[in-house]
């Protein structure tokens, strides 16, 4: 088996050039694919090294898959085909997006022959998951649920009291950013489709329409984000104490949530010897009843200045190789549907993981470049607003160099003024800084340990002044490390400012342990965990929190997300510190 290791998005990649691992003496084909196709690629490019395919090659060639969501290489692409941005050593030969929504976007960016001859290997629905006890509550599996019923639902003050379920609070949704995500980008087309009424033609006119409808199904997102493995895996940690409350339904693609039922939340690649659990409660399968677009995976070998003729000729045996019986075959055992519909899947892919092969029975056509523009452009406008306290560690470790001339708190700075372009004038944002010696006055009680860079509110036309406020910090005192005091005061903070209707939230950016806090960490989960069981999810404050070196307690921060209802960030590798904060803003 093809080894793996870490990319520099946190995926995983082969063994060989990509990722610095050794070389095999093999041509290399890398393969940029979304998060959910990584485990299927693996096993694809073992299957490739034996097919008539690749016999039919000069030498042997590799292949390597490279974790990148799919609107971050549609970036990219559309940016340049002369440089890989995330390095060379990850360029990609073939792309292999969730959808044949982002190649057309590049199409129209970049030019057609970037992504020339993009083909579908593969396709899943995109379906809403939804925990079974909740769904059973809206009739599953016998009443037909569409997009609609969830708007009124998320409409209604009742929420689940609307169906006899009061206990269970308000219809909660989770989504993907649609900048960044397939899932995010559908279920956003899928709001205007069920809004019009339509299951084909879908224009702007249309989207435009929807606007009122989208933007009260927006109000019920718990947070956006880049995958829905994050969201998935905060699902499996709450499964226990305030358990499903966490989340109502979950639009995701049904290999997603294929994943998520044999116990591969995040889909990761499954390493030899690992062994899945799967939850304790399955989520099953909406299809709405207006229609479900597809994820249609194509896979196109890339016309880009850093592909070789040795690296094309391969990448495109590989490609070809992906229309085979024999590859498209092993396509159920990972939660894809085979192109042929004839083909039954019902073995792997079937109630048992919450899934009807018979579904969906309507199916909405991707709609021309400009209609997606049209949505993405209108989702700017109508996402729900945010709230959100950013708190930036300057001890004095954050005085270690990350390349060049740049300290890991040069790197902190860039990030976090660089994703501010993000946020509404109507969005309020806090920024802090934590490192003792501090003292500030915050919400009329003197604070030690914090700066205040900028006090809470909304950022109005200040994007430039507050980007300069958060460049001064370059210029701070650097001491001890009140990492759990710090978080401890900004939660105080944000509690008192929360508003329902709204994501409330803490980003939280530190690069080594606790030193210097009061506050236990025990005493800090506690807190949270009491507001969560008191009923204080109506307007949660949740905690993003970002790893920022090796040397950051990545156990604790992880434990104050899970709590919190938030995610943690892996930065290990500081000289990606940017990128970091942009999945991070994502989220919101």
């Amino acid at each position: 088996m093809v080894l793996t290791g870490c990319t520099p998005e946190g995926g995983q990649v082969g063994s060989g050039q990509a990722g610095g691992l050794a070389d095999d003496g093999c041509t290399s084909v890398v393969v940029a694919t979304s998060s959910e196709k990584v485990n299927l690629m693996e096993e694809l490019g073992q299957s490739f090294a034996d097919s008539a395919e690749h016999d039919g090659l000069d030498g042997c060639a590799t292949v390597r898959p490279v974790n990148v969501a799919s609107g971050k290489a549609a970036q990219y692409l559309s940016d340049s085909t002369e440089t890989w941005a995330l390095g060379d050593d990850t360029a990609p030969s073939v792309w292999s997006p969730a959808s044949t929504v982002w190649t057309d976007r590049v199409a129209s960016i970049a030019g057609e022959r970037v992504v020339a001859g993009a083909e579908s290997f593969a396709k899943t629905p995109v379906v809403f998951g939804v925990p079974e006890s909740m769904a059973r509550a809206l009739g599953y599996p016998n009443a037909e649920i569409g997009i609609s019923d969830l708007h009124d639902l998320i409409a209604d003050p009742d929420g689940w009291g609307a169906v006899d379920k009061p206990m269970w609070g308000s219809f909660k949704i989770a989504k993907t950013n649609p900048n960044s995500s397939t899932t995010g980008m559908s279920t956003l087309l899928m709001q205007s489709y069920a809004a019009s009424g339509k299951t084909e033609d879908l224009t702007a006119a249309d989207v435009d329409a929807s606007e009122e409808f989208s933007r009260v199904f927006e109000s019920g997102a718990i947070h956006y984000g880049d995958t829905t493995g994050k969201v998935l895996q905060n699902l499996v940690d709450r499964s226990t104490g305030s358990g499903s409350s966490y989340v109502s339904a979950i639009a995701l693609e049904e290999t997603s949530l294929y994943n998520y039922n044999i116990g591969n939340p995040d889909s990761h690649t499954v390493q030899p010897g690992e062994e899945l659990t799967p939850p304790e409660e399955k989520l099953v399968a909406i299809y709405p009843s207006e229609g479900s677009m597809w994820s249609d995976n194509p896979a196109v070998v890339l016309e880009a200045d850093w592909v070789t003729p040795e690296q094309r000729l391969a990448a495109e045996a590989f490609v070809r190789f992906l229309h085979t019986p024999e590859a498209q075959q092993l396509l159920p055992e990972y939660g894809f549907r085979p192109l042929d519909d004839a083909v039954d899947v019902s073995a792997t892919l079937n109630a048992d993981v919450g899934i009807d092969p018979e579904q969906p029975v309507r199916s909405l056509p991707q709609p021309a470049p400009e209609v997606v523009s049209a949505a993405l452009d209108q989702w700017a406008l109508i996402r729900k607003p945010s709230a959100i306290l950013q708190i930036i560690d300057i001890s004095g470790s954050m005085d270690e160099s990350i390349g060049g001339s740049r300290t890991r708190l040069d790197g902190a700075i860039e990030g976090a003024t660089t994703t501010l372009g993000q946020v509404r004038p109507t969005d309020e944002i806090g920024v802090w800084a934590f490192t003792t010696g501090l003292s500030s006055e915050i919400d009329g009680e003197r604070i030690d340990g914090i700066g205040v860079v900028r006090p809470f509110g909304p950022l109005g036309g200040d994007k430039e002044g507050l980007q300069d406020d958060i460049r001064d910090l370059a210029h701070s005192q650097r001491a001890g490390t009140p990492l759990y005091d710090a978080i401890a005061a900004g939660y105080d903070s944000m509690k008192g400012h929360a508003e329902t209707g709204r994501i409330n939230a803490i980003v939280v950016l530190s690069d080594g342990e606790d030193t210097d806090s009061v506050m236990r960490l025990e005493s800090l989960i506690q807190r949270i965990n009491a507001d969560q069981q008191e009923g204080g999810n109506n307007k949660p404050v949740r905690i993003f929190a970002i790893a920022y070196s090796e040397g950051a307690d990545l156990e604790s921060l992880e434990k104050l997300a899970r709590a919190s209802g938030g995610q943690v960030f892996n930065a290990s590798d500081p000289s990606k510190i940017t990128e970091t904060f942009q999945s991070v803003m994502n989220n919101f």
